[in-house]
């Protein structure tokens, strides 16, 4: 089941984030995060309204998802940047799928225009799940991160909507 997330599944949500760290290059942090950080991560995605997904099975949260500011100027309001994280035990099962889906449907109805993904070029399960759902690759910064002794190449998928009815600048 997919819901909201909830101050109290802060600690799920962080084994699964700080396992992406440790372990994958979907996440170019090298040092785990602190309970504390995930409470003022929380705290923020309120504040903003921005949705944080978590999918639940037998009350363990498997994975989680949410979207923010693109970036922090004014000018890109209507562009969001999304990130999904399926614990290493739920990956495979759709998970992943069924929480883009949501985010998805819920920018759409905020009157978002466009999605984007950042996603290291050697995760192939991701790209193929953003392609799946129609996102186009929109560039590649090659050498943009540094991480397992390696230089990491980030790819740019996006996806657009209708977006809002009257933009307004401001």
């Amino acid at each position: 089941m997919i819901r909201n997330a909830v101050e109290q599944d802060l600690s799920e949500i962080l084994t699964i984030y700080n396992d992406a760290i440790l372990n994958t290059t979907a996440v170019y942090h090298y040092d785990e995060k602190t309970i504390e950080e995930r409470k003022s991560w929380f705290a923020g995605k309120m504040a903003n309204q921005e949705p944080v997904l978590v999918y639940e099975e037998l009350g363990k949260v498997f994975g989680f998802a949410t979207y923010g500011t693109f970036r922090p100027w004014p000018a890109f309001k209507y562009a969001i940047e999304h990130s999904i994280y399926v614990s290493s035990t739920g990956k495979g099962k759709g998970i992943g799928s069924q929480l883009l889906k949501e985010l998805i449907d819920i920018a759409s109805e905020r009157g978002i225009k466009t999605m984007v993904a950042g996603i290291d070029t050697s995760n192939p399960a991701s790209i193929a799940l953003h392609e799946k759902f129609g996102f186009t690759h929109s560039g590649t910064i090659q050498n943009a991160g540094y991480k397992f002794g390696r230089w990491l190449d980030l790819a740019f998928y996006q996806l657009d909507f209708p977006g809002p009815k009257n933009p307004v600048e401001g």
